[in-house]
Protein backbone atom coordinates (compact mmCIF):
# COMPACT_ATOMS: atom_id res chain seq x y z
CA UNK A 1 0.00 0.00 0.00
CA UNK A 2 2.95 2.21 0.43
CA UNK A 3 4.07 2.67 -3.21
CA UNK A 4 0.53 2.72 -4.52
CA UNK A 5 0.25 6.07 -2.09
CA UNK A 6 4.14 6.54 -3.51
CA UNK A 7 2.66 6.30 -6.76
CA UNK A 8 -0.43 8.62 -6.33
CA UNK A 9 1.47 11.36 -4.22
CA UNK A 10 4.07 11.59 -6.18
CA UNK A 11 1.79 11.70 -10.06
CA UNK A 12 -0.40 14.44 -8.54
CA UNK A 13 1.45 16.52 -6.15
CA UNK A 14 4.97 16.60 -7.85
CA UNK A 15 4.07 16.16 -10.94
CA UNK A 16 5.85 12.79 -12.51
CA UNK A 17 5.28 11.21 -15.48
CA UNK A 18 4.17 7.33 -15.68
CA UNK A 19 7.42 6.09 -17.12
CA UNK A 20 9.33 7.84 -14.70
CA UNK A 21 7.39 6.52 -11.63
CA UNK A 22 7.48 3.02 -13.66
CA UNK A 23 11.41 3.37 -13.33
CA UNK A 24 11.93 4.31 -9.36
CA UNK A 25 9.07 1.73 -8.53
CA UNK A 26 10.09 -1.46 -10.61
CA UNK A 27 6.44 -1.74 -12.19
CA UNK A 28 5.03 -2.18 -15.31
CA UNK A 29 3.93 1.05 -16.72
CA UNK A 30 0.05 -0.45 -16.92
CA UNK A 31 0.63 -0.92 -13.11
CA UNK A 32 1.55 2.52 -12.29
CA UNK A 33 -1.79 3.76 -14.38
CA UNK A 34 -4.06 1.30 -12.45
CA UNK A 35 -2.61 2.76 -9.28
CA UNK A 36 -3.08 6.60 -10.48
CA UNK A 37 -6.66 5.77 -11.38
CA UNK A 38 -7.28 3.87 -7.96
CA UNK A 39 -7.59 0.66 -9.08
CA UNK A 40 -7.47 -1.64 -6.55
CA UNK A 41 -4.43 -3.96 -6.45
CA UNK A 42 -5.47 -7.34 -6.27
CA UNK A 43 -4.46 -10.91 -7.39
CA UNK A 44 -7.26 -13.40 -9.27
CA UNK A 45 -7.04 -16.78 -8.50
CA UNK A 46 -7.06 -19.31 -11.48
CA UNK A 47 -9.66 -21.62 -11.79
CA UNK A 48 -7.03 -24.05 -13.91
CA UNK A 49 -3.82 -24.66 -13.03
CA UNK A 50 -1.84 -25.82 -16.14
CA UNK A 51 0.67 -28.52 -15.95
CA UNK A 52 3.23 -27.49 -19.43
CA UNK A 53 6.11 -29.65 -17.70
CA UNK A 54 3.89 -32.66 -17.30
CA UNK A 55 2.48 -32.78 -20.68
CA UNK A 56 3.81 -35.67 -21.99
CA UNK A 57 4.09 -37.19 -18.52
CA UNK A 58 0.42 -37.35 -17.91
CA UNK A 59 -0.83 -39.98 -19.57
CA UNK A 60 1.69 -42.50 -17.90
CA UNK A 61 0.82 -41.19 -14.40
CA UNK A 62 -2.81 -41.78 -15.20
CA UNK A 63 -2.20 -45.25 -16.31
CA UNK A 64 0.17 -46.32 -13.24
CA UNK A 65 -2.76 -44.62 -11.41
CA UNK A 66 -5.14 -46.78 -13.36
CA UNK A 67 -3.02 -50.06 -12.91
CA UNK A 68 -3.29 -48.92 -8.87
CA UNK A 69 -7.07 -50.10 -8.64
CA UNK A 70 -6.28 -53.69 -8.60
CA UNK A 71 -3.73 -53.46 -6.15
CA UNK A 72 -3.97 -53.34 -2.20
CA UNK A 73 -4.06 -49.68 -0.77
CA UNK A 74 -0.60 -50.33 0.53
CA UNK A 75 1.12 -51.18 -2.51
CA UNK A 76 -0.61 -48.71 -4.89
CA UNK A 77 1.75 -45.41 -5.92
CA UNK A 78 2.24 -42.15 -3.91
CA UNK A 79 3.55 -39.15 -5.62
CA UNK A 80 6.85 -39.11 -4.38
CA UNK A 81 6.96 -42.74 -5.82
CA UNK A 82 5.79 -41.39 -8.91
CA UNK A 83 7.79 -39.06 -9.21
CA UNK A 84 11.18 -40.66 -8.17
CA UNK A 85 9.81 -43.13 -11.24
CA UNK A 86 9.16 -40.28 -14.16
CA UNK A 87 12.98 -39.13 -13.28
CA UNK A 88 14.70 -42.32 -12.94
CA UNK A 89 12.78 -44.08 -16.22
CA UNK A 90 11.68 -41.03 -18.03
CA UNK A 91 14.23 -37.72 -17.12
CA UNK A 92 11.69 -36.23 -16.15
CA UNK A 93 12.83 -32.32 -15.31
CA UNK A 94 10.25 -30.83 -13.54
CA UNK A 95 9.71 -30.57 -9.81
CA UNK A 96 7.94 -32.79 -7.45
CA UNK A 97 5.26 -30.07 -5.97
CA UNK A 98 4.17 -30.35 -9.55
CA UNK A 99 3.40 -34.01 -9.78
CA UNK A 100 2.23 -34.19 -6.37
CA UNK A 101 -0.29 -31.52 -7.60
CA UNK A 102 -1.33 -33.39 -10.35
CA UNK A 103 -1.77 -36.64 -9.21
CA UNK A 104 -3.87 -35.21 -6.35
CA UNK A 105 -6.02 -34.25 -8.83
CA UNK A 106 -5.60 -37.01 -10.91
CA UNK A 107 -6.94 -39.42 -8.26
CA UNK A 108 -9.40 -37.17 -7.25
CA UNK A 109 -10.61 -37.31 -11.02
CA UNK A 110 -10.40 -41.36 -12.02
CA UNK A 111 -11.91 -42.11 -8.60
CA UNK A 112 -9.27 -43.25 -6.81
CA UNK A 113 -9.37 -41.03 -3.74
CA UNK A 114 -12.41 -38.90 -2.25
CA UNK A 115 -12.08 -35.58 -1.71
CA UNK A 116 -11.09 -34.88 2.40
CA UNK A 117 -13.22 -33.49 4.20
CA UNK A 118 -12.21 -32.09 7.99
CA UNK A 119 -15.09 -32.53 10.60
CA UNK A 120 -14.29 -30.30 13.95
CA UNK A 121 -14.84 -32.10 17.29
CA UNK A 122 -16.22 -29.78 20.07
CA UNK A 123 -16.02 -31.69 22.65
CA UNK A 124 -17.60 -30.38 26.08
CA UNK A 125 -15.24 -30.36 29.40
CA UNK A 126 -15.59 -33.65 31.78
CA UNK A 127 -17.89 -34.99 28.79
CA UNK A 128 -15.91 -37.69 26.56
CA UNK A 129 -12.76 -39.70 27.21
CA UNK A 130 -11.48 -42.62 25.23
CA UNK A 131 -9.99 -44.75 27.26
CA UNK A 132 -7.81 -48.25 27.38
CA UNK A 133 -6.26 -50.91 28.94
CA UNK A 134 -2.73 -51.82 28.20
CA UNK A 135 0.34 -54.25 30.03
CA UNK A 136 3.84 -52.82 30.73
CA UNK A 137 6.62 -54.67 32.12
CA UNK A 138 8.26 -53.08 35.17
CA UNK A 139 11.28 -53.78 37.59
CA UNK A 140 9.91 -53.46 41.44
CA UNK A 141 12.32 -54.52 44.32
CA UNK A 142 14.59 -56.08 41.74
CA UNK A 143 11.68 -58.29 40.23
CA UNK A 144 10.58 -57.84 36.72
CA UNK A 145 6.52 -57.89 37.47
CA UNK A 146 3.93 -57.94 34.47
CA UNK A 147 1.53 -54.80 35.66
CA UNK A 148 -1.39 -53.74 33.72
CA UNK A 149 -2.25 -50.00 33.15
CA UNK A 150 -5.44 -48.04 32.90
CA UNK A 151 -5.39 -45.03 30.15
CA UNK A 152 -7.94 -42.18 29.79
CA UNK A 153 -6.96 -39.62 27.80
CA UNK A 154 -9.41 -36.35 27.86
CA UNK A 155 -11.20 -35.10 24.81
CA UNK A 156 -11.56 -31.95 25.66
CA UNK A 157 -8.01 -30.83 27.35
CA UNK A 158 -5.97 -34.36 25.71
CA UNK A 159 -4.59 -34.56 29.13
CA UNK A 160 -3.09 -38.07 30.06
CA UNK A 161 -4.49 -39.68 32.84
CA UNK A 162 -2.62 -43.32 33.72
CA UNK A 163 -2.53 -45.56 36.35
CA UNK A 164 -0.65 -48.91 37.18
CA UNK A 165 -2.65 -51.56 38.94
CA UNK A 166 -1.67 -55.75 39.41
CA UNK A 167 -4.37 -57.13 36.73
CA UNK A 168 -7.60 -55.89 35.06
CA UNK A 169 -10.42 -56.73 37.00
CA UNK A 170 -10.20 -53.85 40.00
CA UNK A 171 -13.18 -53.46 41.80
Amino acid sequence: MDEYEFIRIGHRVYGKSISELARITGHSRNTVKKAIRGEPWGYKERKHQPFPVLGPYMEIIDKWLEGDRSQPKKQRHSARRIYNRLVEEHGFKGSESTVRRYVRMAKIKLGLEEPQVFVPCDPEAGVEAEVDWGSATAIIAGEKVRLKFFCMRSKYSGKHFVRFYPCERQQ
